[in-house]
């Protein structure tokens, strides 16, 4: 038996040495240590030969727990033979920077789905996000800024106008707080909630920049993990404000397979650039026979963006998203459940890993 084997069995089992036992550690899906990251939330020792390890998750969407679990149990198996029984308890503190600033936003992430134009399903992946991370275990918001053509009211099935409620500020003076309308457990705002459907709204960029700007600051949107951001086609006004107002977690950006979808989806990544907004990844929606599949994939790679999943293209989806009932597509027997599951995770993951690669997110800056 070497020396450094016959002091590890010495080794007296306790807090300490459990600690040491998992320096080394790595989280599977971070690529660093435990330890490092902040994830041990408290070891318990009983009975001389028993561990218990709390670990604090980053997001609800954390995937294959059971990899960290069985990194831990090798770990003090390997460097602590006395230890008998190792249990693992999992929590979550949803990792984030709160980036309302002058807003007042008590918001951890604020996550913008875009496009480089329109029908690519852009809406359909962003109200999928928000559910999938609401599914998952999350507080999440959803905004509606296509302020154009706001379809999230009709996808969720949602046709009412906001309360306005009279609310006593922090200074005391009373302030008007719009109530967002709640649907399956997600707080919604869009214009689409105050016009006519058959309205159109014609504005200007300024008039554009007040009502966004109300949105965000005067809705009672509460604590949330995730704001996720429906935003318009292209790259206008709204996307200018929004990189102005708030400091974006990231940017997920929409496609289709096709060629002609793609090249728009470049400029979409290139003015999220620009605007010093982090792009998450991309994502591939109505992957399959009549649009191909993988373009998204093979120019996530070529431009050095994480690719975030694909969604294959299916009837249920639209009829799902004309009914109302975005919902359905995460029941049992969906044939998109999984991997717009699988979207949701990888875009929470990214998240994570944008904030763990650096000391702060980027400050925000209109070049």
């Amino acid at each position: 038996m070497s020396r450094d084997h016959q002091e590890t069995s010495m080794t007296t089992l306790n807090e300490g040495a459990v600690t040491a036992a998992l320096k080394d550690v790595q989280d599977p899906e971070l690529g660093k240590s435990l330890l490092d990251l902040r994830m041990i939330d408290q070891i318990l020792v009983s009975g001389g030969d028993s561990v218990t390890v709390k670990i604090d998750l980053p997001t609800y969407a954390y995937p294959k727990r059971e990899r960290l679990t069985a990194a831990v149990r090798s770990a003090l198996s390997a460097k602590l033979p006395a230890v008998k029984t190792v249990n693992v308890e999992f929590s979550v503190k949803t990792k984030g920077k709160d980036t309302g600033g002058s807003l007042g936003l008590r918001v951890k992430n604020v996550i913008a789905v875009g496009s480089g134009k329109g029908g690519v399903g852009k809406s359909t992946i962003a109200a999928s996000i928000a559910y999938g991370l609401h599914l998952l275990g999350a507080k999440v918001g959803l905004l509606d800024a296509d302020v154009y053509g706001p379809s999230i009211p009709h996808m969720m099935g949602v046709n009412q106008r906001p309360a306005i409620e009279e609310k006593t500020a922090p200074n005391g003076q009373k302030v008007n707080r719009i109530q967002p309308i709640e649907k399956d457990g997600l707080k919604i705002m869009s214009m689409g909630f105050l016009v006519p459907p058959e309205q159109a709204v014609v504005w200007r960029g300024p008039m554009l920049h007040q009502a966004l700007t109300q949105f965000l600051k005067d809705t009672e949107w509460g604590e949330l993990d995730y704001l996720i951001i429906d935003m318009p086609p292209g790259t206008g006004d709204v996307s200018l404000t929004l990189s102005q107002l708030l400091g974006l977690a990231g940017a997920v950006v929409v496609c289709t397979p096709q060629q002609v979808a793609l090249l728009d989806a470049v400029k979409a990544i290139s003015m999220f650039r620009t605007v010093k907004i982090p792009v998450l990844g991309i994502v591939e929606n109505m992957s399959g026979e009549i649009f191909g599949r993988g373009g998204a994939q093979r120019k996530a790679a070529e431009m050095g963006l994480p690719f975030l999943g694909e969604v294959p293209i299916d009837g249920a989806l639209c009829v799902n998203g004309d009914q109302g009932r975005i919902v359905d597509n995460f029941a049992e027997n969906s044939p998109a459940r999984a991997a717009l599951l699988h979207i949701c995770e990888q875009v929470a993951m990214q998240v994570v890993r944008e904030l763990a690669s650096g000391p702060a997110m980027p400050t925000l800056e209109i070049l």
